[in-house]
């Protein structure tokens, strides 16, 4: 129990700091020095996170005696710590390929949406099988990112500034995996609420998401004037 109690206190103070960190780069000038300081310091983290999400996770399944809802929501966070961890992934190295004219061919970049949108269809037919509507119908958010990040790696960029849209919508999708394991995980267990509605547990996708979109709109009309210009017209 050694190592789970440090993974554990790790994992809350990582926690802690990528919960009330996350929102800094999102608000401040993009490339600027507090951009990348405390980008970074979210990534790591979230690293934090998802490395101690994986050990207690697999540790109350495989060398425990643990009842099936323990069993449950372990799966549920080694699941989010694939979906934050992969949503991270995409959103450096989408910044690292910014210059790429033709399609993406890095083992690496395929295989991690590959493994996410893999994993999502197995964690969402696991919760079928037991019954557990947020491990049945959370897992739709990593098919539908997965699905999406592979397929910008294999299309050539058609407008200007993609690796910054794309990099929003990786960093800000790790997001709604950091709020909802606190909104899973620490809620409940700081406040001693026993269950929590899941509604709530799918609001941190509910509220981000519509952000997504629109710096996903924001930024590319702004870098893409003269091909919106001509979308207009043409729709006129």
């Amino acid at each position: 129990m050694f190592w789970f109690d440090v993974f554990r206190i790790a994992h809350i103070i990582a926690g802690f700091l990528a919960l009330f960190i996350f929102w800094i780069p999102v608000v401040v000038k993009k490339g600027g020095s507090i951009h990348r300081k405390i980008g970074w310091t979210y990534v790591g983290a979230m690293a934090m996170v998802a490395i101690s999400a994986f050990y207690m996770g697999f540790y109350r399944i495989f060398f425990q005696n643990s009842g099936q809802d323990v069993i449950s929501f372990s799966w549920f966070l080694i699941y989010i710590a694939i979906l934050s961890s992969a949503t991270a992934w995409y959103g450096i190295r989408v910044l690292r390929y910014k210059k790429r004219e033709s399609r993406h061919s890095n083992g690496w970049d395929l295989g991690v949406p590959i493994l996410l949108f893999v994993c999502s269809i197995i964690i969402l037919w696991y919760g079928i099988q037991v019954e557990v509507a947020l491990l049945t119908y959370f897992p739709i958010v990593g098919l539908f990112l997965g699905g999406s990040q592979l397929a910008y790696w294999l299309q050539k960029p058609k407008i200007k500034g993609h690796w910054l849209i794309e990099h929003l919508i990786g960093m800000l999708s790790c997001c709604i995996a950091t709020v909802t394991a606190f909104v899973v995980f620490g809620a409940p267990r700081l406040l001693e609420v026993e269950t929590v509605s899941i509604l709530l547990w799918f609001a941190p996708a509910v509220v981000i998401v519509p952000v997504i979109v629109g710096f996903s709109v924001y930024y590319r009309r702004k870098m893409n004037p003269v091909q919106d210009d001509k979308k207009q017209k043409n729709a006129q």
